[in-house]
């Protein structure tokens, strides 16, 4: 069903809403949760605490992970905490897909706040920095590494926050399009009701040597606008799928920014990740507030239609609701691996969980 599809017009007694004629209004039909019915689980074996960090250390929290063109996986963690700010230990890991064993690290010392986290298809590493440090020197910005940690290339300006051509304000998530247009998705905190002036909603859209080509979207729940558009995919077509959070949907884009679909389906989405025809949307943050009603979990359906097939449950802490992570990815026999954020963190065992396929 298509966005404009789940609106209806009903008549109410009297008065006029939203600039319609006296007696009607639009009104949003309530969605419910996919995942309260009878749906198959994949995976028959959850691992927690997957992956080992150097030294010994502990997991931190963590959105983002992603597969490499070898099938290794790659994640963050936040420095044994949720801020890299002042730590100079390495957030960025490689892991052996069979045993989770440590192959790289690197980029210490260089993050605040790591958030979006994608491997293209030549293995290079981006990430997203998604908060500055009170001294502005370094924080929202974009970068993008080898698989051996040297720079390729940065975009914002290091610790300057801004929603111009050459600035961010919380970049979320990064992606590359198959002709290497690069995509961000800006702004984390629109999705709050007391978010600052300054806060938006926005992809930006560069040439693949980091030019800036255009930008669309605002802070808002209309078709098109934006309330912490979190994760970035693309399927096969070239659609970008955007996990519009704080609006509870995925809208879907096409590479100039035209609006197609948006779904409600997938819940409050944190993570997307797209695997052949298959969409796997993680959502870490449904909750009595924020979105009653809603289990946490990953929700599985394809690219083709606003349909849950399967669900992945979340972790248990004694409520309806659950918890998972944030960040989803999965690798080519089926398996998924989700990294775990502030609200699953403490229920996890660790940053990384691997789901086991059937």
């Amino acid at each position: 069903m298509t966005a404009s599809g789940r609106l209806r017009v009903m008549l109410v007694a009297s008065g006029v809403a939203l600039g319609l004629s006296a007696g009607t209004a639009l009104v949003q039909e309530e969605v419910l949760d996919p995942a309260r019915n009878s749906l198959p689980n994949p995976t028959k074996e959850v691992v927690t605490g997957w992956g080992s960090l150097p030294d010994g250390r502990m997991w931190g929290m963590s959105a983002g992970v992603d597969i490499d063109p070898d099938g290794n996986i790659w994640a963050y963690d936040r420095c044994g905490a949720n801020t890299c700010a002042e730590s100079k230990v390495d957030p960025i890991l490689k892991f052996d897909r069979s045993s989770g064993r440590l192959l790289t690290k690197f980029g210490g010392g260089m993050f605040v706040f790591p958030h979006g986290f994608y491997v293209d298809r030549d293995g290079n590493v981006w990430v997203t920095d998604g908060q500055g440090n009170k001294e502005r020197t370094k924080g929202h910005q974009v970068f993008k590494f080898t698989p051996q940690g040297k720079v390729l290339m940065t975009l914002g300006k290091a610790g300057v926050p801004g929603n111009g051509p050459d600035t961010f304000n919380e970049p979320n998530d990064v992606v590359t399009a198959p002709n290497g247009d690069i995509f961000v998705s800006d702004g984390h905190s629109g999705q709050y009701p007391n978010r600052p002036p300054d806060a938006n909603g926005r992809i930006v859209k560069f040439t693949r040597d980091g030019k800036y080509i255009k930008e669309w979207g605002k802070v808002g729940s209309a078709p098109g606008e934006l309330r912490t558009p979190h994760s970035l995919a693309f399927d096969s077509r070239g659609r970008l799928f955007v996990a519009d959070r704080g609006n509870h949907r995925i809208q879907i884009f096409d590479q100039d920014g035209k609006f197609l679909d948006a779904w409600e389906q997938f819940g409050r989405v944190s993570g997307l990740f797209i695997k052949g025809d298959m969409l796997y949307a993680i959502d870490s943050e449904s909750d009595e507030n924020r979105h009653p009603g809603w289990k946490t979990g990953v929700r599985i359906g394809t690219v083709k239609e606003d349909k849950v097939v399967a669900f992945i449950p979340p972790h248990q802490n004694g409520k309806f609701n659950g918890v998972a992570g944030e960040g989803v990815a999965v690798d080519a026999d089926g398996n998924v691996y989700a990294t775990e954020g502030p609200i699953s963190r403490p229920f996890s065992n660790g940053g990384l969980t691997k789901y086991i396929r059937k």
